[in-house]
């Protein structure tokens, strides 16, 4: 998670603070979009698994428990839709977006933190798209998710309307 958080934030100190909200062409996220997705999905998921960890684990079968290895997630191979749309008022300035991706990463090692000493791979739910995952995979996922945006910010970087530079040298 450490690792996939490093690459993002380098990612995302090449888009310029005033380019943060620019989207580099029609149907394509911003900057902030990106963000807020990615604070969106990794909320999610620690909700859910806050809620699950109060109940007893339900029994998965083996056959249940194989799902599709998280290298297709960091690929940009397979191109997803969101099934959440971005929620407008999430849209902020570079630095404050940045800090509250902080804060939510913040919860989730804090959620490791508590958990510590559980065996976290008996409580399982299902990714629509991957299968059965339990909740160190779920981890792992959003570690995943974030290599898989950090490439998506480095487009939108490389993508952006590049400034008009002076004729006069």
């Amino acid at each position: 998670m450490a690792k996939a958080r490093t690459g993002l934030l380098s990612a995302a100190d090449a888009v310029p603070s005033e380019e943060w909200k620019t989207r580099p062409s029609e149907g394509r996220w911003s900057a902030a979009e990106l963000v807020a997705h990615l604070m969106m999905v990794e909320r999610a998921v620690l909700g859910k698994a806050d809620r699950i960890v109060q109940k007893p684990p339900k029994r998965v079968s083996l056959l249940k428990r194989i799902h599709i290895p998280m290298t297709f997630v960091e690929s940009r191979w397979i191109r997803r839709k969101s099934p959440v749309p971005v929620e407008p008022q999430m849209l902020r300035d570079k630095e404050v977006m940045l800090a509250e991706l902080r804060t939510v990463r913040e919860r989730s090692l804090a959620f490791l933190e508590e958990t510590r000493g559980r065996n976290m791979g008996e409580y399982t739910w299902t990714h629509p798209a991957l299968g059965t995952l339990n909740v160190y995979e779920w981890l792992q996922f959003i570690a995943s998710h974030e290599v898989r945006h950090t490439k998506q910010m480095r487009e939108i970087t490389a993508n952006l309307p590049k400034p008009i530079e002076s004729l006069q040298k």
